[in-house]
């Protein structure tokens, strides 16, 4: 378990563990919805929203995707953490690169923009926060939603009507989200941090029966619902493009490398080299997050020699 804070569950990746060993994730807390109109009590508007996140972390990784494809950059400003989660959990401290501390507040943690929205907040302190400036308070923290009000809430201020997220292909989408949630994206998770070896077999099977699947979905697809890009593509690549630089030595995902699976392979390259995406990567973040933070699993916090990965190779894909 992480360490208890103010009543805070500070690590972002311990949040339960069952009595057959397997991790499991708790749900976030914080979920408002901007809408054009504002009727819920928070309106599109320029200036008035800002973003806490992670470099490392790849479900922080999905809002700044979106805001670089949809065109919110001067509109949505950020903040960005700084990569090592110890005891204290996300913090304020600055790198000397991306990571430049709290520019609204001067915060040391980030509990404390937690304690902001409610003082007596006992939910885990996780990352992305969208944050309201004009009423002080958190709109959401569950990225899967920040993504979907991105995706439109703001159309009329951008003039930015690309759409993730058509009408048409919801109930597709969902299906495709959902398989890939719990066997990929969280599914590294599952096999990290399992404390029992049943529960490592059961985990790692799925991950990559699922990886198989993706990799003949997509010898057969450009992207996964078909010509379209969806936001099911989105959510699936931030865990790719932490695949072999991470899960695949630091979590025992180690059947297969991402390198090894052309079609997954040339798909991730291709989404990499989207504009706007490759500069809301940050490798070094990422690789330093995970093996410097995660003392049960790398007790030494030694960094590991990472190998040289040519993401700029042409990926064919048409």
């Amino acid at each position: 378990m992480g360490l208890l804070v103010d009543g805070i569950w500070s690590d972002q990746w311990y949040d339960t563990k069952n009595s057959a060993g397997s991790f499991e994730r708790s749900e976030a807390k914080f979920r408002n919805w901007i809408t054009v109109d504002g009727k819920g009590g928070f309106k599109a508007e320029s200036g008035r929203y800002h973003l806490y996140v992670s470099l490392a972390c790849p479900w922080a990784h999905r809002t700044l995707i979106f805001r670089q494809l949809k065109g919110l950059a001067d509109h949505i400003s950020v903040d960005v953490v700084h990569p090592d989660m110890l005891g204290e959990g996300w913090t304020f401290e600055t790198d000397g690169g991306a990571a430049q501390g709290d520019s609204l507040y001067g915060s040391l943690f980030v509990r404390e923009i937690y304690q902001r929205a409610q003082p007596d907040v006992t939910t885990r302190v996780t990352v992305p926060i969208l944050w309201d400036k004009q009423t002080g308070t958190i709109v959401s923290n569950e990225s899967s939603e920040i993504i979907r009000m991105f995706n439109s809430a703001f159309d009329g201020i951008t003039g930015n009507t690309l759409d993730f997220w058509p009408d048409h292909m919801r109930g597709n989408i969902e299906m495709v989200n959902s398989r890939i949630y719990s066997t990929f994206n969280n599914g590294v998770y599952r096999c990290g941090f399992a404390t029992t070896q049943a529960a490592y077999d059961d985990a790692v099977a799925a991950l990559f029966e699922t990886m198989d699947w993706l990799e003949a979905l997509l010898s057969m697809k450009r992207y996964l619902m078909g010509d379209q890009i969806t936001e099911a593509d989105w959510r699936l690549v931030t865990t790719l493009f932490r695949f072999d630089p991470v899960y695949h030595l630091h979590f025992k995902t180690n059947r297969n490398r991402l390198v090894d699976m052309p079609n997954l392979w040339a798909y991730t390259r291709e989404l990499y080299q989207w504009p706007g995406v490759a500069q809301t990567v940050d490798f070094g973040h990422i690789v330093r997050h995970y093996h410097y933070s995660h003392d049960t699993i790398n007790p030494n916090r030694i960094i590991p020699v990472n190998p040289v990965i040519d993401w700029l190779e042409p990926h064919g894909r048409g």
